[in-house]
């Protein structure tokens, strides 16, 4: 009993030892795509409600942006977004 709880500590620290080098090892086995993150998204406050959205799929108005056409139109709220 004690050599099978043993051997399963030493399984368990050579999986841990595996996962460590295979993850954080920055080698040239590292799977693509790890290393290449997204740049950030510029976010932007609609004027109307006060979602936040992407720049890319604001609708501008002057120096307003707006979450869509319809808020476009009914232009900045009266009352600011809590």
């Amino acid at each position: 009993m004690k050599y099978l709880l043993v051997l399963l500590v030493v399984g368990v620290g050579i999986w841990m030892l595996v996962k460590r080098l295979r993850s954080g090892g920055g080698s040239a086995g590292e799977s693509p795509g790890v290393s290449e993150r997204a740049a950030p998204v510029s976010m932007v406050e609609c004027a109307h409600c006060g979602v936040h959205l992407p720049a890319a799929d604001a609708v501008p108005e002057g120096s307003r942006v707006y979450c869509s056409e319809a808020h476009r139109r009914l232009g900045p709220s009266p009352t600011p977004p809590a």
